[in-house]
C-alpha cells in the first residue's frame, strides 16, 4: 500500500468531523491544564456584582492599614493644637499654695516659729496682643487643614492600589483561561497527530511540531499564574486573607470622563489642597513671628490669704504691658516664613499643570486602549473565521499544512490576549484619570 493511501486512513476519523464538530470535540471551555489541580480556585469567578466587590475590597484595606490609622492620629494632633490655640487668648485662673515651717533669731535669741501657709488666687486676662493668638490660630488652623487632606490624599492613593491590583488580578485570571483553552486546543492536536503518525510515520515532524507548540501554550500558562500569583500576593497586603474569588470586571471603568472636568477637578484635588493650606500655614507663621516682636497688654489680679504664724490678706490689680526692645534674628524669621509660603505656591503650581499634562495623557491611552480592543474584536472575527478554514483544509487531505494550522490558532489566542490586555489597560487609564480629580472611588460609588 502506498503511503498516500495510509495517511488518508490515518485521516479519516479527522475527515469525518466538519470545522463545528470539530470544535465540539475540542471545545474551548472544556477543563485545559490551567484550570485543574491547584490552579482551579486562583481561576475561579464570582457572579457578584463587581463594583460592590471592588468597594468591600477597598473599605477592608482602609480599615486594615496601619499608614491610614497612623495619619489619621497625626490630622487629629493637628485638630488639637489647634483648639489649644484657640483658647489660648481666654482669661486664666490659678491657685498656689505653699506651708513653711518658719522662724528668727534675733542676737543669738530665738525670737519666733511655727507654721506659715499661704493660698493665693491669680487671674490674668489679655487685653491686646497685636495679633498673636490670632495668627497662632490662623497658622494651626491651615497646618490641621494640611493633615486633613494629606489623610485624604493617602486614602485615594490606597483606593488607587486596591482597584489597580484588583483589576491586574481579573487580567490574569482572563488572560490565564484563554491560555489554558489555546493548551487544550493544542492537546487536542497532539492527540490528532498520534494518530496520524502512528499510521505514517513521516508525520513525525508534524507530530513533535504540535508538542512544541502545546509545550510554549504551557510555558505561557505558568508565566500568567506566576504574575498572578504575585499580584494576590500584594492584593493580600492590602486587604488580607482570604481573597474572594474574582468578579468579573470588564465592564468596570470603561466610561472614560471628560477631559475638561478631569482637569478641573485636579484643581482642587487633596494634594492641591494640602499644598495650599501649607502656603497659607507658612504665611501666617510669618505674620505670627512679626506679631511676637510686638507688645503684649494683659490685665492681672491677686488675692491671698496667710495663715499660721501670721494672719493677713493682701490682693492687687492691674495692668501688665510687656514690650521687647530687641529681638535678635526676628527679621530672618520672618523672611524664610515668606519664602517658605512661596515656595510652597510654586510647587502647587507645579503640581496642578504636572496633573493636568498627566490626565492629559491618561485621557488619551485610555481612548487609545478601548480603540484597540475594538478593532482587535473586528480582527478576531476573521481571525476566527481564518483558523476554522485553516483546520478544515489541513484535515481535507492535507491542502493547508500544519504549520498554517498551528500559525492561525496562535494567533487567534494571542489577539484573544492582546483583547483583555486592551480592555485592561483601558481601565486603569480611567482609574488614574479619576484618581488625579475626585478619586477612583468617585465614579465607583
Amino acid at each position: 500500500m502506498s503511503r498516500f493511501p495510509l495517511a488518508l486512513l490515518a485521516c479519516l476519523p479527522l475527515l469525518a468531523l466538519t470545522p463545528a464538530a470539530a470544535q465540539r470535540g475540542c471545545n474551548e471551555d472544556d477543563a485545559g491544564p490551567s484550570r485543574s489541580g491547584h490552579y482551579a480556585s486562583m481561576l475561579e469567578t464570582s457572579n457578584v456584582d463587581p463594583r460592590a466587590q471592588v468597594i468591600e475590597l477597598v473599605n477592608k484595606a482602609m480599615q486594615r492599614s496601619q499608614s491610614i490609622g497612623a495619619i489619621t492620629l497625626l490630622a487629629q494632633a493637628a485638630r488639637a493644637d489647634w483648639e489649644e490655640a484657640r483658647d489660648s487668648g481666654k482669661p486664666r485662673l490659678s491657685i498656689d499654695s505653699s506651708a513653711n515651717h518658719m522662724g528668727s533669731i534675733n542676737n543669738g535669741i530665738a525670737d519666733r516659729r511655727g507654721l506659715q501657709g499661704r493660698v493665693g488666687v491669680t487671674a490674668t486676662a489679655p487685653i491686646f496682643d497685636f495679633g498673636r493668638v490670632a495668627q497662632t490660630m490662623a497658622w494651626r488652623n491651615q497646618l490641621a487643614e494640611s493633615a486633613r487632606q494629606g489623610m485624604l490624599s493617602s486614602e485615594q492613593q490606597l483606593a488607587l492600589n486596591t482597584v489597580s491590583l484588583t483589576l491586574d488580578r481579573s487580567r490574569y485570571v482572563l488572560q490565564a483561561q484563554v491560555y489554558g483553552q489555546y493548551v487544550r486546543k493544542m492537546a487536542c492536536l497532539v492527540e490528532a497527530l498520534e494518530v496520524i503518525t502512528k499510521a505514517d510515520r513521516g508525520r513525525a515532524s508534524e507530530l513533535v511540531q504540535a508538542q512544541k507548540s502545546q509545550q510554549q501554550a504551557e510555558m505561557a500558562v505558568e508565566q500568567t499564574m506566576s504574575a498572578l500569583r504575585q499580584t494576590e500576593i500584594r492584593l493580600k497586603r492590602f486587604v488580607g486573607e482570604p481573597l474572594p474569588p474574582s468578579a468579573s470586571y470588564s465592564n468596570l471603568l470603561t466610561a472614560i470622563p471628560e477631559l475638561g472636568e478631569i482637569q478641573r477637578d485636579a484643581r482642587s484635588a487633596a494634594d492641591i489642597i494640602q499644598l495650599e493650606a501649607q502656603a497659607r500655614a507658612q504665611s501666617s507663621y510669618a505674620d505670627l513671628v512679626a506679631a511676637n516682636n510686638k507688645p503684649i497688654v494683659s490685665a492681672t489680679v491677686n488675692a491671698g490669704a496667710l495663715a499660721g504664724l501670721s494672719k493677713g490678706q493682701e490682693w492687687s490689680a492691674g495692668v501688665n504691658v510687656s514690650i521687647p526692645i530687641l529681638s535678635p534674628g526676628a527679621d530672618a524669621g520672618i523672611d524664610a516664613a515668606r519664602k517658605r509660603a512661596a515656595a510652597a505656591r510654586m510647587q502647587r503650581d507645579d503640581a496642578i499643570e504636572s496633573r493636568i499634562f498627566r490626565a492629559t495623557d491618561m485621557y488619551e491611552s485610555a481612548i487609545s486602549a478601548f480603540d484597540r480592543a475594538r478593532r482587535i474584536v473586528e480582527i478576531l472575527r476573521n481571525s476566527d473565521r481564518v483558523r476554522a478554514s485553516t483546520l478544515q483544509q489541513w484535515q481535507q487531505l492535507g491542502r493547508r499544512s500544519l504549520f498554517d494550522v498551528m500559525g492561525s490558532e496562535a494567533e487567534y489566542y494571542s489577539l484573544r490576549v492582546a483583547h483583555v490586555n486592551a480592555i485592561y489597560d483601558g481601565q486603569q487609564a480611567v482609574a488614574l484619570l479619576w484618581s488625579l480629580g475626585r478619586g477612583v472611588m468617585t465614579p465607583l460609588r
